[in-house]
């Protein structure tokens, strides 16, 4: 899949311009499609040049002026064609410190990179959390997810959440498993 869906599946959240998407990116995808500011705004820009997308200028006082994105009704049929179409292939893992430990020597240096792994899906869960609570706004999760008008952002965000949940179970076993290994010498 090409970031195309992933920005036309962005602008379903309304007008923006490309620094609000890649602040929405930030936030909403980078947990399953991770995409620069620099790779945001040269996809809006083909978008716009297939129609997908509308562009308008905006003029701001003391600040440069900015263009903002909607999505167009061809826009909005692409997606909808795409999002109706079974996956081309099953999810695949890419991880660069799943090669660090595959070609391991040093127990104590990957003691360090799967600490330093967990830290980092603590502080996502974290801000996975503030979304969540950001969302829901004080609802239960059964009540925003039978008023919500779209829940997809919400089930993004629940595997978000489960991916570090598992990150997190997943080092911690390997920690377990270099101490044990360091205790037999």
């Amino acid at each position: 899949m090409s970031l195309k869906y992933a920005v036309l599946a962005a602008l379903l959240e309304g007008e923006a311009s490309g620094y609000e998407l890649s602040k929405v990116f930030d936030v909403s995808f980078a947990n399953f499609w991770p995409a620069t500011p620099q790779q945001l705004y040269r996809e809006l820009e083909r978008l716009a040049q297939d129609g997908l997308v509308e562009a308008r200028f905006v003029q701001q006082e003391r600040r440069p002026n900015k263009r903002m994105f909607t999505l167009t009704e061809a826009g909005r049929e692409d997606l909808r064609a795409f999002a109706a179409e079974p996956p081309r292939r099953p999810t695949s893992v890419r991880d660069e410190l799943l090669i660090k430990l595959q070609a391991m020597e040093d127990p104590e240096a990957a003691r360090a990179l799967v600490e330093e792994r967990m830290t980092w899906a603590r502080g996502k869960l974290d801000r996975y959390e503030r979304v969540r609570d950001r969302l829901l706004d004080g609802r239960t999760e059964e009540e925003y997810l039978s008023e919500s008008g779209r829940v997809g952002p919400y089930l993004t965000l629940l595997r978000g959440i489960s991916f570090e949940e598992e990150n997190l179970r997943w080092c911690e076993r390997v920690l377990a498993v270099l101490r044990q290994r360091a205790a037999l010498g």
